[in-house]
């Protein structure tokens, strides 16, 4: 991984409104840390990093900082994070991981695939499991994304984490049997109808329920006309009370 220059500046304004009139003026707020050095905060120019990333395929990026003031001639750092405004883009914050020349690192890369498959043109499908892979290594051997040659698999064949080529002194990190790219059968007109059926198929409702809604249903609406019916009983005891009064 080739390191670009950036020089960066000590930032002293921390709290919400200092950040947001920072931001107005066009700088980035930052901050740097790593295991050696207390983390530190920065800003830096919006347009200089904005450079930056537009000259990289990933923000997976060794930087070497020119922090100004700084009594180290510079500093050497990955960029680890970099957050975005939702709608616009636009970068809001930057976090540096210090690091050191002769120090393996671990970190996230992307996977990116090229070539057409032969089982494809047999007609599968290639799918792309793993958009992302982690690698150790020393900084400047850390690649900027991963490249796989899918020409040669036929359907049923894959890459797995393991069978990744990297550069010398650069290991994976994790599962080596994890599948990152296979080619699969297509599904035949069977499948593809059974799997439309199923989705699209109700459940029926079991007899037991059904019968035992009816049920309630019955009873409900019997107390409801039990309820509605007018006391009969009541009504014809009312005139032999008032004849005994007579």
């Amino acid at each position: 991984m080739k390191s670009v220059s950036l020089t960066v500046y000590p930032r002293t304004q921390a709290k919400r409104n200092g950040v947001k009139k920072l931001r107005q003026n066009d700088r980035v707020p930052a901050v740097i840390y790593g295991r050696h050095h207390e983390p530190q905060n920065l800003e830096v120019t919006a347009l200089d990093f904005k450079k930056i990333l537009a000259q990289t395929h990933s923000e997976n990026i060794l930087i070497d900082l020119n922090v100004e003031g700084d009594e180290r001639a510079k500093r050497t750092a990955l960029v680890q994070e970099v957050q975005h405004h939702a709608l616009s883009g636009k970068v809001l914050h930057v976090d540096f991981h210090e690091v050191f020349e002769n120090e393996k690192v671990t970190v996230t890369v992307p996977v990116e695939t090229y070539g057409e498959a032969a089982g494809v043109k047999a007609g599968g499908i290639l799918e792309h499991l793993l958009f992302r892979i982690k690698v150790r290594g020393l900084p400047k051997d850390l690649p900027e994304v991963v490249k796989l040659d899918v020409s040669n698999l036929e359907v049923g064949r894959g890459i797995h984490i393991g069978d990744i080529a990297l550069p010398p002194g650069v290991e994976t990190v994790g599962d080596k049997k994890i599948s990152v790219v296979m080619v699969a059968a297509a599904p035949t007109e069977a499948e593809e109808a059974a799997e439309t059926a199923a989705a699209t198929e109700t459940p029926a409702e079991p007899e037991m329920i059904k019968e035992k809604k009816l049920e309630e249903g019955a009873e409900k609406t019997e107390g409801d006309k039990a309820k509605a019916a007018p006391d009969k009983t009541a009504k014809a005891e009312k005139p032999e009370k008032a004849e005994k009064k007579k």
